[in-house]
């Protein structure tokens, strides 16, 4: 069991390493500004829909707000969005619909990101026949519990473990896993 842990400790510590190298080689300033992690993500400049989504990721994973990720807040980004457990991929995406951050969801903050993504999932496809409006309405619906017009996270937390559709809708995904497998082997 010791060799285990010593050899997954010496993989993490790799992996690290690895993770610090591409880093420096995509962000030789030792900072990953907007403009460099929209391209990272492949978001094309025309898109505006795409831009505002990926702006307000990466102002999630900018914890101390100084408009870049330092190589720490990159490494916890690629950890949530790579292994993070299901609770912390929908507690992280209760902060990214919370935008005034006062810990509840209002249907502005709802309809807010739902429109964006709307918008990039379903703009060349029919699949879906609700607008963002009747999406917002069957959100809260089926996750506001208490029927005061607003989320709070646990209702947020057990309304998308509930119903596979709300899950759908609720957990944010920005499609990073092919990026970092590309560039670099993270996943052994």
């Amino acid at each position: 069991m010791g060799q285990e842990e010593s050899r997954s400790e010496e993989m993490d510590l790799a992996q690290i390493q690895e993770l610090c190298i591409l880093f420096m080689k995509e962000c030789p300033s030792g900072a990953l500004h907007l403009h460099e992690f929209k391209r990272i993500f492949g978001v094309p400049s025309s898109s505006a829909e795409e831009s505002l989504y990926i702006e307000t990721i990466f102002r999630s994973f900018d914890t101390n707000q100084d408009n870049t990720l330092d190589f720490l807040e990159y490494v916890a980004a690629l950890h949530l969005i790579l292994r993070g457990n299901l609770e912390d991929r929908l507690k992280w995406s209760f902060k990214m619909y919370d935008k005034d951050g006062n810990g509840k969801l209002d249907r502005h903050e709802v309809k807010r990101l739902i429109k964006i993504i709307h918008k990039i999932k379903f703009q060349t496809s029919s699949d879906i026949a609700m607008t963002p409006s009747q999406i917002c309405d069957r959100i809260f619906e089926l996750v506001d519990e208490n029927h005061d017009g607003q989320i709070s996270l646990s209702e947020f937390m057990e309304g998308a473990q509930k119903d596979q559709w709300v899950m759908n809708l609720l957990q944010l995904d920005i499609n990073a896993t092919g990026w970092v497998i590309h560039n670099c082997d993270i996943s052994a």
